[in-house]
């Protein structure tokens, strides 16, 4: 686990075995900062165990001073085969075609998950998470799903150079509509 001081809370990196045994603390924190409903956090521990084993996985977090997780920021390689690589490309392909979503998802990072606990945001926290877990990954892009709206998650992806790539799309499962966002890598220190 390597430390990071952050302002109020210091950002870690947590290797696969580390988040394991957060997992329920992680994902309480996924329920609150998404809003999602009293059970939720047991339906995704198995999703988040088999994101572990991805290839290129990597997860940061953010702890407070008591050594509680105030966010938590994880993502992989993301390839064909998988759910979300799968449904995006589909999504392109209707939109821009086939060209375009070759482009876009030929080598990228999936941002699978950033959240930040609601009594810790507004404090640079998700981007200093989002700049900690992509850098040095090696893939071209990074794209990432957030639901549209005005959000402080979306304030965020644009400040750092997201751009749109797929806008209004629903998802297979989930009513809301979603942006796929992606940008260029490596980031900028800007």
């Amino acid at each position: 686990m390597t430390a990071v001081p952050s302002h109020k809370s210091q950002l870690v990196e947590l290797s696969a075995d580390a988040l394991r045994s957060r997992l329920y603390e992680a994902l309480g924190l996924y329920v609150t900062a998404m809003g999602y409903p009293k059970g939720t956090a047991e339906q995704r521990a198995p999703m988040w165990l088999a994101h572990m084993l991805r290839d290129g996985w990597r997860c940061v977090a953010a702890v407070d001073q008591n050594d509680e997780l105030t966010g938590i920021c994880y993502g992989y390689r993301g390839a064909p085969g998988q759910w979300w690589h799968e449904q995006v490309r589909r999504g392109v392909i209707e939109l821009a075609g086939p060209g375009v979503a070759d482009e876009w998802m030929r080598d990228y990072f999936e941002l699978t998950e950033l959240h930040v606990r609601p009594d810790s945001q507004g404090r640079g926290t998700g981007e200093r998470l989002l700049r900690m877990l992509l850098d040095n990954v090696p893939n071209d892009r990074v794209l990432l799903s957030t639901p549209e709206g005005r959000t402080r998650a979306w304030s965020l992806y644009r400040r750092v150079g997201f751009v749109d790539v797929l806008r209004n799309y629903r998802f297979a499962g989930d009513p809301r509509p979603f942006a796929v966002l992606g940008r260029q890598l490596p980031m900028s220190s800007s």
